[in-house]
């Protein structure tokens, strides 16, 4: 090798690090990504409006971090705010939209061309000829960004955000603009049938709400709108409490140091239920009524409310749980839908949220409530939980196609490490 190529080998050596692993073949032999501050890859980084403003019908479409977030834009604000607040930039189509306070660091690309004003806590990050903007929004989302943006937030604050200077000097890396397209191209689609699924599970839940509206008697009726051929003169159905359909067990209450890190049973708790992975475990043996197996249905009274049919192995369940027990007569899965039905009508009801309601085991046992024959009951439960085996099954493809993109994500863009 000539001395000639040594600085060029030298240099191509010295940004391999902020090259991904996987690269589309005709990219391969391509030197490594640019490093650059966000702010020296557009002409302007600048935030929404300060104004606070009325939320009407219909008007000019207003976006926030909750709705960023959430990706529904279903605010609207008056033609007179939209005037006050156009005395300040506002974004543009092609714009990438990035959130500074409490989900910082969500991003989304303005792919719409009407008028409109933005919260104060989104910047705008303006389009230019120096990066694809699909690219620079998918970017955002990496894990190697989402590093580099929390590092220069300020996570203490409440709630926690990023002012603007620390977002204009976060790095960006950017790949030639026609591998940005690429990799950009890629991950949308990927985006796409993530949509899809998301809009096909979406619609499986609300068809599912509307049948149960159909099957169940409505508030003060014996008998629902729509029953099974076989049933249609079977009469009403029979009024009693969920106290009188089932037992509900208390859970037992735990004091911290009872709680152990390892032991011979798990105690379940309501966290556990969701998102947790954390278990506590303990030795005591306790009553029969205070242990949960494969298959009982529990009912979570604290923090996120509602039945579920437990699936794992014997476990003490807490005191936020109650362990409910059906009587002669009932079926156990009609119970269960029945206890979700009653639990849906109930939030409804309250403008509060369920969430912060004190409900005791006395106020749950005095619902009352209809029931068919078991016959009926379980045609019912029948129907539904097919339904609701379909609405896991469907929702499963979209984790899969969400592991499947952070998969992607990982290999596509360089490794946090690298910078």
């Amino acid at each position: 090798m000539s001395s000639k190529n040594k600085p060029t080998d030298t240099k191509k050596e010295a940004r391999s690090g902020l090259m991904p692993k996987l690269r589309f073949p005709e990219f391969r032999e391509e030197v490594g990504w640019e490093k650059r501050q966000l702010s020296e890859i557009t002409t302007a980084i600048f935030d929404g409006t300060h104004q606070t403003p009325t939320y009407t019908a219909e008007g000019v479409p207003f976006y926030s971090v909750e709705n960023l977030v959430s990706g529904n834009a279903n605010k609207f604000i008056s033609r007179t705010d939209y005037e006050i607040a156009t005395k300040k930039n506002k974004p543009e189509k092609g714009d990438v939209l990035i959130t500074r306070i409490g989900k910082i660091g969500y991003s989304q690309v303005v792919t719409w061309s009407h008028d409109f004003s933005i919260y104060v806590t989104l910047a705008v990050i303006k389009k230019d000829g120096r990066f694809d903007s699909q690219f620079l929004h998918q970017f955002i989302q990496s894990a190697l960004y989402q590093k580099e943006i929390l590092s220069k937030s300020l996570l203490s604050a409440v709630p926690c955000k990023i002012n603007m200077d620390s977002l204009r000097a976060t790095h960006v890396l950017l790949a030639s603009p026609a591998e940005q397209q690429k990799i950009a191209a890629c991950l949308s689609s990927v985006d796409e049938l993530m949509a899809a699924q998301a809009r096909k599970v979406d619609a499986l839940k609300i068809h599912k709400k509307g049948l149960m509206q159909q099957l169940f008697p409505r508030e003060g009726k014996t008998q629902p709108y729509f029953r099974f051929p076989e049933f249609q003169n079977a009469g009403g159905w029979a009024k009693m409490t969920l106290g009188q359909a089932a037992t509900f067990y208390n859970g037992r209450a735990y004091k911290q140091e009872e709680l152990l890190e390892s032991g011979k049973y798990p105690v379940l708790r309501v966290g556990n239920f969701f998102t947790s992975t954390t278990w506590y475990h303990s030795d005591l043996e306790l009553d029969e009524t205070k242990y949960c197996e494969n298959g009982d249905l529990l009912y979570a009274w604290s923090a996120s409310f509602g039945p579920r049919i437990w699936r794992g192995e014997k476990s003490i369940y807490h005191y936020h749980i109650w362990k409910v027990m059906e009587q002669r007569g009932i079926d156990k899965q009609f119970l269960f839908i029945t206890l979700e039905n009653e639990t849906e009508n109930m939030k409804a009801k309250t403008t509060n949220g369920l969430g912060i309601m004190h409900i005791t085991k006395g106020a749950i046992e005095s619902w009352e409530c209809t029931f068919p024959t078991m016959a009926e009951q379980r045609k019912i439960a029948g129907c539904l939980t097919s339904l609701d085996d379909t609405i896991t099954a469907e929702s499963k493809k979209l984790d899969a196609l969400k592991t499947h993109k952070e998969g992607l994500m990982q290999r596509l863009f360089p490794s946090p490490d690298s910078i």
